[in-house]
């Protein structure tokens, strides 16, 4: 079953004067932000320009305080239902090639959601990642202008997808995560709420922009990749991200065929036929668990025909074409 905690705003350690402040701070913020309705709870909250839940938001706030980034850190960054879980795999595969056969992995008895941290869940006390080798690997559905300063000289790799097929995907995702104390939220109004931008660590376009306009200033920093891009030319990407991580694919690895090795074990088809993947829940710091099966669903392109009509469809392409003007982000509309 999958969980999701309630916030009181008194979970504060009386010996830490930082943690305190946190809590006040993260108090007022839920005191006086704007909000809108929720998709797993009742409320969001308007946050820098982003709309956050208020363990999200708390999370922010501890990772602004707490965490101490390194310049060597690879950062895996992206929207909600964006192909997260399968770039963890990939990624985590790709850079640990040396350390495990593929004949006995380590994604065959463990969920990819344990590859890679998530930093969006971290609760007090943080987690401590200094004895981790690095590079280090985390990821995060936070927009780029809500990471801490210091995480600017950290690599990051942001995969973005269709808005069409997230916004279906993550209404399907959190309607399971959803609070039994609150009526269950209708396709309509998800739509509504998406395309007004209030949906968790939405508006989903800024959060896209706000990763793309860094990639163009800084392309040896950020890795913009797209989901449908991962779908038609894996082998492309798998070989763009062992570039990116410091560790190209050679070419007696290439004559063994590692890169569509990597490829098969990272496949849809594959982890979620893995009993591991079938059963059991993935626990997200110590406040949420989520079911595992509930991160494969159909993984495909285009999915969002089933669900949405030619107007919602119409509406979303307006809106992404409006926002996308001129930034060079294209082929959306598909």
């Amino acid at each position: 079953m999958s969980t999701f905690p309630s916030f009181t705003g008194s979970e504060c350690e009386e010996d830490d004067v930082e943690y305190n402040k946190i809590c006040d701070k993260h108090k007022h913020l839920l005191e006086t932000l704007p909000k809108s309705g929720g998709w797993m709870e009742q409320h969001l909250y308007n946050y820098n320009g982003f709309w956050l839940n208020q363990m999200f938001l708390k999370a922010n706030l501890l990772v602004h305080t707490y965490f101490k980034s390194e310049p060597t850190d690879i950062v895996l960054a992206s929207f909600m239902k964006s192909g997260n879980t399968w770039l963890k795999a990939l990624m985590f595969s790709t850079l640990n090639r040396d350390r495990y056969s593929f004949s006995n992995h380590y994604l065959h008895n463990n969920s990819p959601q344990s590859t890679i941290p998530f930093l969006d869940v971290e609760t007090y006390p943080m987690t401590d990642f200094t004895t981790v080798s690095a590079p280090r690997l985390f990821s995060t559905h936070f927009a780029r202008t809500l990471l801490p300063a210091c995480m600017s000289s950290c690599k990051f790799i942001y995969v973005c997808r269709n808005p069409k097929d997230v916004l279906v995907s993550k209404w399907l995702f959190m309607s399971k995560l959803r609070s039994k104390d609150l009526p269950p939220l209708s396709l309509d109004e998800a739509f509504e709420l998406f395309c007004l931008g209030a949906t968790e660590f939405g508006p989903f376009w800024e959060h896209v922009l706000s990763y793309w306009r860094a990639s163009l200033e800084s392309p040896d920093k950020i890795l913009f990749l797209r989901y449908e891009e991962l779908k038609k030319q894996p082998e492309v990407v798998v070989r763009k991200l062992a570039d990116f991580m410091g560790k190209p694919i050679s070419m007696e690895e290439e004559k063994k065929g590692v890169v569509g090795e990597i490829i098969n074990l990272c496949s849809f088809e594959n982890l979620s036929n893995l009993e591991v993947n079938k059963k059991g829940v993935d626990k997200f710091g110590r406040l949420l668990e989520v079911e595992k099966k509930g991160f494969f669903r159909k993984g495909e392109i285009g999915d969002w025909k089933n669900y949405l009509s030619e107007e919602m469809k119409d509406r979303i392409d307006g809106i992404t074409e409006q926002k996308f003007q001129g930034s060079g982000l294209i082929g959306f509309g598909e």
